[in-house]
Formats: C-alpha cells, sequence, structure tokens
C-alpha cells in the first residue's frame, strides 16, 4: 500500500492495484461558496500533481460537498470517464459536471470496485447533511484504511467496522468555527480513534501549507498542535506508530506479518 499526500484533504491512495484520488484540490483558489471574500486560499508551493501530471487514475473518492473536499475547478479538468464514489452531496456535484459513473453511498453502505471494498460510515454533521467517512479494504490482501477529514463518530463507526485497520488518517489539530463550534477533531478526538481502532498507523490529514484569506480564516480558532499530538500518543504507550508525510512525500505502508 502506498499513500501519496498532495495537500490539506487532498491524498493519492495505492491500495489492492487501484489508484484513488482522495478530495482532490490541485488548483488553485480554492473558494468557499464562489464567495472569495468569506474563504479563500492557495498552496504555498505547488502541489505535487496537477489534472495534467496525474498518474492513471482508477477511481475518484469524495467525504463531502463541501468546496475543500468536492472542489469543482479541480472535477472540471479531470476525465469525466473516472469513476467516483462521494457522498449525497458530493454525488450531486459530480453528476452536475458531467461524470459518468457516480456511486453515492450513505453510511452503512458498500460499493465494491475490483478487490477494493468500500464502506461509507458516519461522519460530520455538516449544514444538516451526515457526511461520510470510509474504510477502505482490499479484500484479497484485507489490507484497511480509515479516511475521516471531520469527526469521528465513534459508537457509529465502530458498530461498522470489525477487523484490522492499518491506517487511520484524521484531523489532529482542532477548529472551532463561529456560532458552529468545534467542527474538526482535535488530539482527544484522535486519541479516542485510537484508542478505539487500534490502527497500526496514524497519518494526519486537514494540514495544509496554504494560504487563507478572508473572514473566515480570521475567525477560526484552532486547538492542539502536531507536537502535542505526537507528545500524548507516546505518553500513552500505545503501539500506533505516528507518520508526518510532507506534502508530495509518498509512504509505502508494509504489509502486516502475520
Amino acid at each position: 500500500m502506498k499513500l501519496t499526500r498532495i495537500d490539506l484533504n487532498s491524498w493519492l491512495l495505492e491500495i489492492a492495484g487501484l489508484r484513488v484520488l482522495i478530495d482532490p484540490w490541485l488548483i488553485d483558489p480554492l473558494v468557499f461558496y464562489g464567495q472569495p471574500w468569506l474563504f479563500s486560499a492557495t498552496h504555498l508551493k505547488p502541489p505535487a500533481y496537477n489534472p495534467t501530471t496525474l498518474p492513471n487514475i482508477d477511481l475518484i473518492l469524495i467525504s463531502q460537498g463541501l468546496d475543500d473536499h468536492c472542489h469543482k475547478p479541480t472535477l472540471e479538468q479531470l476525465d469525466r470517464q473516472i469513476p467516483v464514489v462521494g457522498s449525497p452531496t458530493a454525488a450531486k456535484i459530480v453528476q452536475g459536471l458531467g461524470y459518468t459513473d457516480v456511486r453515492s453511498l450513505i453510511p452503512g453502505q458498500t460499493n465494491i470496485f475490483g478487490k477494493l471494498r468500500i464502506t461509507a460510515v458516519t461522519g460530520a454533521p455538516i449544514q444538516g447533511q451526515v457526511e461520510n467517512g470510509y474504510f477502505l479494504k482490499d479484500v484479497e490482501s484485507g489490507e484497511t484504511v480509515y479516511y475521516e477529514p471531520h469527526w469521528f463518530q465513534s459508537e457509529k463507526v465502530t458498530a461498522q467496522f470489525q477487523g484490522r485497520l492499518d491506517v487511520a488518517i484524521a484531523p489532529i489539530i482542532g477548529q472551532v468555527f463561529p456560532l458552529l463550534g468545534q467542527v474538526i477533531m482535535g488530539s482527544t478526538e484522535a486519541m479516542h480513534l485510537i484508542q478505539t481502532l487500534h490502527p497500526r498507523v496514524f497519518v494526519p490529514t486537514s494540514l495544509g501549507e496554504i494560504e487563507a484569506r478572508g473572514i473566515l480564516p480570521m475567525l477560526i480558532r484552532s486547538i492542539g498542535s502536531v507536537e502535542e499530538f505526537s507528545d500524548r500518543l507516546a505518553a500513552s504507550g500505545s503501539k500506533t506508530q505516528l507518520l508526518l508525510p510532507a506534502a508530495g512525500e509518498t509512504l509505502a505502508i508494509e504489509p502486516i506479518k502475520l
């Protein structure tokens, strides 16, 4: 299994003989709701891939319909023949862009793609819609990845998962939004995830080497740091390994030795 960090919520996962592009944001800018005065972001350096330099992609996986997960300018420049699996809000957007193979999943539903089993699990409630996290499992090797870019819904996710977990991809620095409260999990919730699912490897997401402008970035309050989480994990005695890839770096996750 290989995992390449692109930036922010964007990843390239190689599993079950497939290349899976997750929540792609590959071109600038990233604008929320088409309102740059509210939030606009650009990469501090060019991302590892852009729509023309990507390797062949077998599947696009989208967790939410928000712009930082379902980035329409990026998706408009990708091949509309690439299959897409997404939450209902994301699926609706992608269908509107002309993609021909769009599979909408709600929590608890599963889709089989080659040797890859994709199970949607309960993610964050966003604007009245429960969005998705995912378990991805190579049904041949048993390798399993959990991806959740906002919030670990522990009881519901635990009920939807049994077996080993090789890699968890989730936030470790919390974000508190005005009026909405904390919408992205921090170190406390990440430690609870580790103590509940016991992943072999934990890789933080939602860490962006970006420049953000507008009103919203000035109002968001961050909770915690990478160093704080690393210290908490070390003090816990957990066997989970924390990996911190730089933007553009590829991790090779060795299969478990039975």
